[in-house]
């Protein structure tokens, strides 16, 4: 008999785990509280604008082989696009200084040999000094471990571990952003070609996974949400939705959690999970963006962290942004416009605009918050953890949702095997 595997949440996770159990050969359900599939990866339509946005500006590197395989498996890979070298520019809007740092398309980081190709005004021993990152451990202060001063820091280290952590990278888990630069600047420029889904996260990450699923006879259902576990005998037994809704397990079924930190230690209440958290604040103006420019900027100096360029729409991402939260929309908003009038080389008017404000959008990826972690597995044999916030060894990122929700399968599979 065919065994289920319910997934509970729609976000990247919980996709990620259900195509990789139903290319597996379970049949799969997955259940979300919302209305729609991709938690805090998402697209909408935005009146405002008059725009398809994405809730969050979401970077992928060549290198995150969870990613794009599973990208690969609904069949939109080929929606992850970018530069063909990984070239990343960078512009100080307050000195008005532009650069390009271009990690080439190799696979050791040669770049930092060649002047033309690293950090103005940086030398070699300035990122040896980064070395300690590589084997600290998670329980260490990134601001124990490198300087975190000068020339490099100001313009690479800091808005790279900013972005990757959403903390004050001093206060970041040591651990946690090793685990990134080895992922990235050491593998050298084939891992670190940066990647947009230009069309919108929805319709390459979220909305093919749905219809791969729905199109092979598995189920996704909105607006169900988990209320409570029936257990007995060490395992999951039954999902209560409420009132009547419950759906009891089969001998073989299985339960992947895939569902943000606060909602999984109410269903299990026992569960240590992160307790603090951090913004992330995202503007989107309808603007044409100049000729030629690039896909993703660096901005040193201003409110404003990275600069997006989309078709019709200027996109920027802004970390750690919890001072953001409570500002007046239209004052930050003009702010954030001001900015990039400068990084852009544009001017004119504020146009069109929306403010999205996640306030929990990340677990504050400290050491302290980092131990809070779970892994994938439980107290309950059938039931498994999935999330960018589990014990992944990477930040809250999309790599690490994949990784968790491909784990999450991984270890459904093997208890399966005698």
């Amino acid at each position: 008999m065919q065994k289920t595997a319910h997934i509970i949440g729609a976000g990247i996770s919980g996709l990620s785990a259900a195509v990789r159990l139903a290319n597996a050969g379970f049949k799969v359900a997955v259940h979300e509280a919302t209305h729609q599939a991709g938690g805090r990866c998402r697209s909408y339509f935005d009146g405002a604008t008059n725009l398809t946005i994405d809730n969050g500006n979401h970077l992928l590197l060549s290198g995150n082989s969870h990613a794009r395989a599973y990208a690969r498996s609904i069949g939109t890979e080929a929606g992850l696009v970018g530069p063909e070298r990984a070239q990343f520019p960078f512009v100080d809007i307050k000195t008005g200084q532009r650069w390009q740092i271009d990690l080439g398309d190799g696979r050791l980081p040669t770049w930092v040999l060649d002047e033309s190709r690293r950090v103005p005004d940086t030398g070699l021993s300035d990122y040896l000094k980064l070395a300690p990152l590589i084997w600290a451990s998670e329980e260490t202060l990134v601001g124990k471990s490198i300087p975190c001063e000068g020339i490099l820091y100001q313009r690479l280290v800091q808005p790279l571990l900013l972005a990757a952590l959403n903390v004050d990278p001093p206060e970041g888990s040591a651990g946690l952003a090793g685990a990134i630069v080895r992922e990235t600047l050491l593998a050298g420029g084939q891992a670190c070609r940066p990647l947009i889904a230009r069309d919108g996260l929805s319709a390459v990450l979220i909305e093919p996974a749905v219809k791969f699923l729905q199109e092979r006879g598995h189920t996704v259902q909105l607006g169900h949400e988990l209320r409570s576990f029936t257990t007995g005998d060490g395992k999951a037994s039954a999902l209560n939705f409420g009132g009547e809704d419950v759906i009891q397990l089969g001998e073989g079924d299985v339960v992947v959690m895939a569902v943000p930190p606060r909602a999984a230690a109410s269903l299990l209440p026992r569960l240590k999970t992160p307790t603090e958290f951090r913004a992330i604040v995202n503007a989107h103006f309808r603007f044409e963006p100049p000729p030629g420019s690039a896909p993703i900027l660096g901005v040193i100096g201003g409110v404003v962290e990275w600069l997006f360029a989309f078709p019709n729409r200027l996109s920027v991402t802004i970390s750690n942004g919890d001072r953001l939260v409570d500002m007046p929309r239209e004052e930050l908003a003009q702010a954030i416009w001001n900015d990039v009038c400068k990084a852009g080389g544009v001017s004119g008017e504020l146009p069109p605009w929306q403010i999205v404000r996640e306030r929990r959008a990340t677990f504050a990826a400290t050491p302290a918050q980092n131990a809070l972690r779970p892994g994938p597995a439980t107290a309950l044999k059938n039931l498994f953890l999935a999330g960018d916030w589990t014990a992944t060894g990477l930040p809250a990122t999309i790599e690490g949702s994949v990784r968790s929700g491909d784990r999450a399968a991984d270890l459904v599979l093997a208890a399966k095997r005698p």
